[in-house]
């Protein structure tokens, strides 16, 4: 297979083997075209409310942790649940499904993706894709929301702190956007966004332990409400940043991305980085199945119920031909 085979989506195939007709997304494709601008670059212009914000998320999510030993078990079931479903609005919603297109969803998935990335409160589905096409199309660069190159804290968090590079908002208003666009779901919610983010990332964690079992608001508010938001915040920020620093490139050493098996943990499946950026469209975001990858095992179950289909791979074949010519060496199969 040629390098530009590699680099863009036409090789995925079904994951029964068969092949698979080209593939619609060209947008997360790298562009190694794009040069960064000569001379000095612009100041840095720091977002105060976003730091006055973020500051007190933390400090809330600190006091959640105070709390966590007077919550109830019922109470610490339900922080987990809404860390996972938090976690899936992102994971198999924003990102594998309507950023990469990876696989096609039903109605009612898109309905419940969409009610779950409420719940994550990490911007709308529609800003969130765009924002991590442009990072996949220019990784590493001036046009990178959260360019890697610029330090962890930037790469975690920093990015959210000051406004955007001018490269990432020109190179985001000349993407592609029209299957967004076209998609119900997702302009719906991000019609409704600040509304669906207040009943669902924050009443409803809070008022179902106060109401169905009787555990305190301020429990419910500062366990399953702040300290699980704060923590899937972090875990998503530590695919932008720990899998872009730290971590061995079987796949192409070229590029910054790594495997991170901490952060795959954490983020239910989105560690395996070096994968994922070599391979974009493939809807598990690594060559080993389900393990530790909840997210691909969420995803082939709704497959199993009808509500999901067209999932995109990659052949063994062609990971194997890619590590043996761009690898770094460490790769181990299964």
């Amino acid at each position: 297979m040629t390098e530009t085979e590699n680099r863009n989506p036409h090789a995925a195939r079904q994951p029964n083997g068969g092949a698979m007709a080209e593939s619609s997304t060209v947008e997360d494709v790298f562009d190694d075209t794009y040069r960064e601008k000569d001379g000095p670059k612009p100041p840095r212009r720091l977002v105060w409310r976003n730091i006055i914000l973020m500051t007190l998320l933390h400090a809330g999510a600190l006091y959640g942790l105070v709390l966590l030993p007077s919550a109830s078990g019922l109470t610490l079931v339900w922080s987990a649940v809404c860390y996972l479903v938090s976690a899936l609005g992102v994971t198999a919603g924003a990102h594998r499904l309507w950023s990469h297109r990876s696989y096609k969803a039903s109605f009612p998935l898109r309905v419940f993706l969409a009610v779950a990335n409420s719940m994550s409160f990490q911007n709308d589905i529609f800003e969130w894709a765009r924002d991590h096409r442009v990072h996949h199309k220019f990784s590493e660069t001036d046009a990178d929301p959260h360019n890697a190159k610029r330090g962890f804290f930037f790469a975690h968090i920093g990015w959210l702190l000051v406004r955007k590079h001018p490269d990432v908002i020109e190179k985001g208003k000349k993407l592609d956007l029209s299957d967004l666009k076209a998609d119900a779901v997702v302009m719906f919610q991000r019609r409704h966004y600040k509304l669906s983010v207040v009943v669902l990332c924050f009443l409803l964690p809070m008022l179902v332990p106060w109401y169905f079992w009787g555990e305190s608001l301020a429990v419910g508010y500062f366990v399953p409400g702040l300290l699980r938001y704060s923590l899937i915040l972090n875990a998503t920020w530590l695919v932008n940043s720990a899998a872009h620093i730290w971590g061995n490139r079987p796949y192409d050493k070229t590029i910054n991305p790594r495997e991170n098996f901490m952060v795959a943990l954490s983020a239910i499946g989105e560690g395996f980085h070096n994968y994922h950026h070599t391979f974009p469209f493939d809807y598990a975001t690594s060559e080993f199945g389900c393990k530790l990858n909840l997210t691909t095992a969420f995803i082939d179950f709704m497959c199993f119920l009808g509500l999901a289909r067209d999932r995109k791979s990659v052949s063994k074949d062609t990971i194997l031909t890619r590590v043996q010519r761009t690898g770094d060496g460490s790769y181990k199969s299964g």
